[in-house]
């Protein structure tokens, strides 16, 4: 990785943790709250990349590991990584990976409506897919009820990928993706 790359992971990473300083909108009916925190590993993906975007992701969850209180909630340790988050957390990298590989291969036209579609299938619903099952092996509750339940995440989440989708469009100019196709154009 450059310079270049490392400190925008680096400042990629800070971002989901002050995203993590807005309180969470806990459900009664399931035990993992809303967060804006879905907003930034979204914008990761689409802004910086996928390997980027997924190396911003794994920083974060090490720094959360090491104990920092960088979820929502100020929540932070290996405990907390152990517990029904689990899956919606360690499915960060995930997501930012597959939206910003799909996101480099339009970036020299980028529709908005495909990196909408991308921050949907991979940002939204890859997390809940991977997230509610292993939230219900750790609450010992059914799948269905576990994917049921996640659908209140739905809304907000797709509301946070079309936000994500804009600011990385208008961004484009100072995304690392474009210094990447730039490069690769010039290679050629």
């Amino acid at each position: 990785m450059t310079t270049k790359e490392i400190v925008y992971a680096a400042l990629f990473a800070a971002l989901l943790g002050v995203l993590g300083m807005i309180p969470p909108i806990p459900l009664g009916f399931i035990p993992v709250p809303i967060t804006l925190q879905t907003f930034g590993v979204i914008l990761a993906g689409c802004f910086l990349g996928k390997k980027t975007g997924a190396v911003s992701m794994l920083l974060f969850i090490v720094l959360v590991a090491l104990g920092l209180p960088l979820l929502s909630g100020g929540r932070g340790g290996i405990g907390v990584l152990m517990g029904p988050s689990m899956g919606y957390i360690l499915s960060w990298p995930i997501a930012a990976f597959f939206i910003g590989y799909f996101t480099e291969k339009v970036w020299a036209k980028p529709s908005l409506w495909k990196i909408i579609g991308f921050n949907v299938l991979f940002g939204v619903l890859l997390i809940n897919i991977i997230g509610a099952p292993i939230m219900a092996m750790m609450t010992n509750t059914s799948i269905i009820g576990a994917l049921t339940g996640g659908l209140a995440f739905l809304p907000g989440d797709c509301i946070k990928a079309v936000l994500a989708a804009l600011v990385a469009v208008q961004l484009k100019a100072v995304s690392p993706i474009n210094a990447l196709h730039l490069q690769r154009t010039a290679t050629h």
